[in-house]
């Protein structure tokens, strides 16, 4: 009998993102913001993905901030013998964008023996490690901290640079070798971010050098960087001695894994023609001025993406692979096809011969500020696998995915069927530019048979922003107008889903018109308690998932502060009852439907609301009469529409309050946006409710908050992105007149 020797599967790995790195005397620790220093049941979490390998903290700066005779190692104890419990191996990461205790930096000369030494404590604490990370991307985080002066120490020369990543190299080199004196069977998981770079003829030289530049890495640890190497001058030339080359060229020590880290802002284009870029982008070299831009921007053909990158490292070193970082801060269809264009490259690449062992889930519980290379703390939150905003970190559709590709290796979601921005031509936000290199882009020749998602409502205000949404998001969308699909007539509903065999349906139909309904009982309860009603049994019956949507005006105001999504319900209106019914009615029948209570919408592509009126009355200097009695929580359309969708890709349920955070009255909110739009805000008159005379009763206080975790922006951020989308609608949409 022949036995023939198997390849094992392709591996879902699980990482936390860790970043403790200083930003002037403020330290940014990305464990705190997240929560995952508090949560020692995240480890449990993390065990029911069915991973098996976890990239996890063991941090110089969180354990031994004050010196190894004072390091506190509980917090690793629990969670790393936890880990060991669940089944799962840990490659500890000892330093991640970071720079260890504050008594010395990547520049210190002493850094390497002394980041050594701690790597040595961490090995007798825990001999049964085997996996290790010492230092989490060491040219990255170079750059980042020496030569573009963003992270401590905050140098910005190429001396510095070379140092700081020689430091880094000689470092891990000693901390291995210290590692292996007591693990002799440890290995070397070494991980860097590969970005490609590009750019305009005029600046080939320099997109040369960073493209030699972004190995060095590797090519340090491997013993690649010879005397003839391209970067041997260029370090030798910036203060670092022959003979330290020399040493690290001669006692290498070989990453037993290459782990690849590429983002979709990692491929950057240089381009000297600074007029098409916005001033934030320049910069140079000393030689020439540039601007440098993510190259997905740029590029009309796309980027080569980790196909190429996974291509580019086995072709260099021949070593095992893995993607050790796939996150991408996007909308969840967005992630999920992120992390499947990931999964499908590695899965190429082992086909073509190339040793690729995993594909990682990074920022299992998201990640804090990164928009901003985690240097101003704006608390801008990028959720991951799970979304930590609630009381307890919520799984979200990547969860599944990452399940489902841990135990079986497939995944499928209707969603998935689409392309990923970074593939369509609405990405490129600068001028054509030439391309330096062959480029691979991934279709989906299949998105045409995608089931659909079915959106009732065509004529109103969130039919039509779910549709340019849909659109833009590249999720297959089919419209139903009331002639289609006439909610109260259980026939022509069975009848459209039948048809269309849609996997979810977004309700956003309905009687809007809040005063009528007090004398339109009849036809307020029919369109908005009984067709809801209607449709949900319907997708009861064919296990279709649901979205409708409800109204602050289910409650009563008497609470006096932000209602949460438990609060009893109380309304004072026609209206207001006609929702609450339809809530009960929603649920009873479709436990798994979501429901969401929003409030007083303004959008950009429809002038049907009080902010688009307000700015109207106030262009032409007509006074405008507002309730200074009256807070609400306003809605920014677009935020609620995308925040609506991803909790429907990830197949949630129940009562959501969604609003923009912020409590207004109705005559604050006109003279926010009149102030941000450069208008008199003294035009808007407070006055109170009472005197309007409407004839439906409006609670003095229906502002919305939450318990299961704010999930839209502030107020002034979403007023600020409306008046420019805004704008931006009223010039392409003249402009098509035309």
């Amino acid at each position: 009998m022949t036995l023939r020797a198997t390849t094992p599967p392709l591996e879902l790995w699980g990482g936390v993102e860790c970043t403790c790195n200083r930003v002037g005397n403020s330290l940014f620790d990305q464990l705190d913001r997240s929560g995952h220093a508090g949560r020692m049941e995240d480890i449990e979490r993390i065990a029911a993905l069915g991973v098996t390998v976890v990239r996890y903290p063991v941090l110089w700066e969180r354990v031994a901030p004050d010196g190894l005779t004072r390091a506190s190692w509980s917090w690793t104890d629990a969670r790393l013998t936890k880990l060991l419990e669940l089944g799962m191996t840990p490659i500890a990461g000892l330093l991640h964008h970071g720079s260890g205790p504050h008594d010395t930096s990547l520049v210190d000369p002493a850094f390497p023996a002394r980041f050594a030494e701690y790597a040595a404590a961490v090995a007798q604490r825990y001999p049964w490690l085997t996996r290790y990370t010492p230092i989490n991307e060491p040219l990255t985080t170079a750059r980042f901290s020496a030569l573009y002066g963003h992270w401590y120490p905050h140098a910005r020369s190429d001396r510095d640079f070379a140092r700081a990543i020689i430091n880094q190299c000689r470092a891990t080199v000693l901390a291995m070798r210290a590692i292996r004196e007591v693990q002799p069977d440890a290995v070397l998981v070494q991980t860097e971010d590969l970005g490609r770079v590009y750019s305009t003829p005029p600046l080939a030289y320099q997109a040369r050098m960073e493209n030699e530049r972004r190995w060095l890495t590797f090519d340090l640890l491997t013993g690649s960087l010879t005397p003839q190497h391209a970067m041997w001058d260029y370090l030798v030339g910036h203060g670092i001695g022959e003979a330290e080359l020399h040493a690290l060229c001669e006692d290498p020590y070989v990453p037993a894994i290459i782990g690849v880290n590429h983002y979709l802002t990692s491929d950057r284009y240089l381009d000297h023609r600074l007029d098409e870029y916005p001033e934030p982008v320049r910069g140079g070299n000393g030689r020439h001025q540039y601007a440098d831009v993510e190259a997905v921007r740029v590029l009309p053909e796309g980027i080569a993406g980790p196909s190429g990158i996974l291509a580019e490292a086995w072709d260099r070193y021949r070593r095992p692979l893995a993607i050790t970082e796939v996150h991408v801060g996007a909308t969840r269809e967005q992630q999920l096809r992120w992390l499947g264009e990931s999964w499908a490259a590695a899965q190429r690449a082992r086909d073509g011969g190339a040793d690729v062992r995993a594909v990682t889930a990074w920022s299992l519980f998201g990640s804090y500020d990164w928009h901003s290379l985690v240097t101003r703390d704006e608390g801008l939150y990028e959720s991951g696998v799970f979304d930590v905003r609630g009381s307890t970190p919520r799984p979200t559709a990547l969860a599944t995915m990452v399940r489902a590709l841990a135990t079986t290796g497939h995944y499928d979601h209707p969603v998935l069927r689409g392309r990923g921005w970074w593939q369509h031509d609405a990405r490129v936000l600068y001028g054509l530019a030439d391309r330096s290199a062959p480029l691979d882009t991934v279709s989906h020749p299949d998105a045409d048979i995608a089931p659909p998602m079915l959106i009732v409502g065509a004529t109103g205000t969130l039919g039509r922003a779910f549709a340019r949404v849909c659109a833009a998001r590249d999720i297959v969308a089919r419209i139903c107008s009331r002639d289609e699909m006439e909610l109260t007539d259980p026939q022509a509903v069975n009848g459209a889903l039948d048809r269309h065999q849609p996997w979810a349906v977004i309700n956003a139909a309905g009687y809007v018109r809040v005063d009528d309904a007090e004398r339109d009982h009849a036809a307020c309860f029919r369109d908005n308690t009984d067709g809801p009603a209607i449709l949900a049994a319907a997708c009861a019956a064919r296990g279709i998932r649901l979205l409708t949507f409800s109204s602050d005006l289910v409650f009563s105001g008497a609470r006096g502060k932000p209602y949460v999504e438990s609060d009893a319900v109380q309304p004072l209106n026609v209206y207001g009852q006609s929702k609450a019914m339809a809530e009960r009615a929603v649920l009873e029948r479709l436990p798994s439907a979501i429901v969401v209570r929003t409030s007083a919408f303004f959008g950009p592509w429809d002038e049907y609301n009080f902010v688009a009126g307000v700015l109207r009355s106030l262009d032409s200097g007509t006074p405008v009469a507002a309730p200074d009695d009256q807070f609400v929580s306003p809605t920014y359309v677009p935020d609620l529409v995308d925040t609506a969708l991803d909790l429907l890709i990830d197949d949630e349920s129940g009562i959501w309050h969604l609003a923009n955070a912020d409590a207004v009255s109705w005559a604050e909110l006109g003279r926010r946006a009149a102030l941000l739009a450069g208008l008199d805000p003294t035009l808007i008159q407070g006055c109170a409710g009472a005197t309007l005379r409407r004839p439906a009763a409006r609670p003095c206080y229906s502002v919305l908050g939450t318990e299961r975790g704010q999930r839209l922006p502030g107020l002034d951020h979403a007023l600020h992105r409306y008046l420019a989308a805004r704008a931006a609608f009223t010039l392409a949409t003249s402009g098509a007149a035309q």
